[in-house]
């Protein structure tokens, strides 16, 4: 036991000093506790998650090349259009326009350009910056769990059909996607008269007695409006929109009884006859997005170099590195002693399953990442004896890395609010996104569990 303990800590120490790094470290200083527990104390290696890495290689080549085609421009300016033509209502609309466009192409980083636009439009309407900021900072990340297209949702099917729940991509975001909407709003709710209103805050009163500070904050105007979209760019929009369909269709007919996915043989015998297997949804959502990168290139005049060099394929891959090598770790940690976690945990799971919940969203404080805490955590969930619908009920709280505020999207997010009032607090927790976070999970998780008891 003590051994294993010690084991443990190596592994917790190996996701806490890659977060501290952050990025490609992630996974790489994973690697360093991969190679101690395996070279060092003699543990058999765990099996890297190659399937979920393909499926982010081909989504985010998609979602890349959408971005070089011009195609992400066309989808801001239309948020955009959104937000400016009721901005009274920014607070509740903001987290919405994150929200869906994390959903359509399955990465929280698209939200770059949109976050300087929610930060201008609420400032020139007096309205807090930090209300709105917050929450659609935080329901960038929140979509995750509901795009078809996404690790964390595709590594969920993927494992959850290994060990017996048999479900599939359209089949999970019909949970999340209600569930996680409900989580968001309470949020936006919670955050809509969040903090004092910018004429009776003496911070940014004193912000905007400094004439260079005025200039600065109301002097220019985010905007991508004026950008000219192409009709290439508009294509690319439609064939990505074109390849989601596909997707969702393969998923409707296997729910209908109707399974058109081609069938290949098992290689086993039953009484004379071969067993033939459909193919998996992975492998289709595999070829459908690398086909659909391919007709993005060839008629949009989307440029390969121009995708690699962006901020969505960029991102992806690092989501990658850091998959590959906290998934590895953890399973090679679990895995060797499976049987132990199951006696001590056992109990405690068959009478509570969802304390789960809290496993999953410990986790994600450090490592950053849903994908790779369902990869990480699922199969020791299975394990255990949880159900799958159980899981998939509180599937929303693998997101938990707003805790600590080190997250690109979070920090990006205070440095575009000019007005000073979205911030990292001196005390580290007491930041802008603790709030809305915490309300949009707990919200989320409790009406996932209750879905699924109606449906499962």
């Amino acid at each position: 036991m003590t051994l294993m303990i010690i084991q443990l800590l190596i592994v917790l120490l190996a996701l806490y000093v890659g977060s501290r790094y952050g990025s490609l470290a992630l996974g790489a200083i994973s690697g360093i506790g991969l190679a101690i527990l395996v070279l060092g104390f003699g543990l058999q290696p765990g099996k890297p998650p190659t399937d979920v890495i393909y499926i982010i290689i081909a989504a985010v080549t998609c979602a890349g090349i959408l971005q070089a085609s011009g195609g992400m421009d066309w989808l801001i300016q239309i948020a955009e259009r959104l937000l400016r033509k009721h901005p009274n209502y920014i607070t509740i609309l903001a987290p919405l326009c994150t929200f869906f466009l994390t959903v359509l192409v399955g990465t929280g980083h698209v939200v770059y350009t949109l976050m300087p636009i929610i930060c201008d439009i609420s400032l020139k309407k007096g309205i807090r910056p930090e209300r709105p900021c917050g929450v659609a900072s935080v329901a960038s990340q929140v979509g995750i769990t509901c795009s078809p297209i996404a690790a964390a949702v595709v590594s969920f099917v993927i494992i959850s059909n290994a060990n017996g729940f048999n479900i599939n991509n359209l089949q999970v975001i019909a949970i999340t996607i209600p569930a996680c909407l409900c989580g968001l709003m309470a949020a936006a709710l919670v955050s809509y008269r969040r903090g004092l209103d910018l004429d009776k805050d003496p911070a940014f009163q004193a912000r905007l007695k400094d004439p260079q500070m005025k200039e600065y904050m109301y002097g220019n105007t985010a905007s991508v409006l004026d950008k000219e979209v192409s009709k290439e760019a508009k294509r690319a929009v439609f064939i990505f929109l074109g390849a989601l369909a596909v997707i969702v269709f393969f998923s409707i007919t296997q729910i209908a009884g109707h399974d058109i996915r081609p069938k290949f043989p098992t290689g086993k015998v039953i009484d004379g006859v071969a067993q033939m297997k459909p193919l998996a949804m992975n492998i289709i959502i595999q070829i459908v997005m690398i086909a659909a990168a391919a007709f993005m290139v060839i008629f949009c005049k989307a440029a390969p170099k121009k995708a690699v060099s962006g901020a969505v394929w960029q991102s992806g891959m690092v989501a990658v590195v850091a998959i590959y090598g906290i998934a590895w770790l953890a399973d090679t940690y679990f895995a060797n002693y499976m049987d132990v976690m199951q006696g001590g945990l056992k109990d405690i799971v068959q009478h509570y399953p969802w304390v789960i919940a809290f496993a999953f969203f410990a986790v994600s404080v450090l490592i950053n990442s849903q994908g790779a805490v369902v990869v990480a955590m699922l199969p020791l969930a299975y394990s255990l004896g949880i159900e799958g619908p159980v899981l998939l009920g509180v599937l929303p709280s693998v997101y938990g890395y707003f805790f600590i505020p080190n997250y690109p999207s979070d920090i990006a997010t205070v440095n575009f609010d000019r007005s000073g009032t979205t911030v990292i607090g001196k005390y580290l927790l007491n930041h802008s996104f603790m709030r809305p976070g915490l309300v949009s999970v707990i919200v989320s998780t409790i009406v996932g569990t209750i879905l699924v008891r109606i449906f499962y």
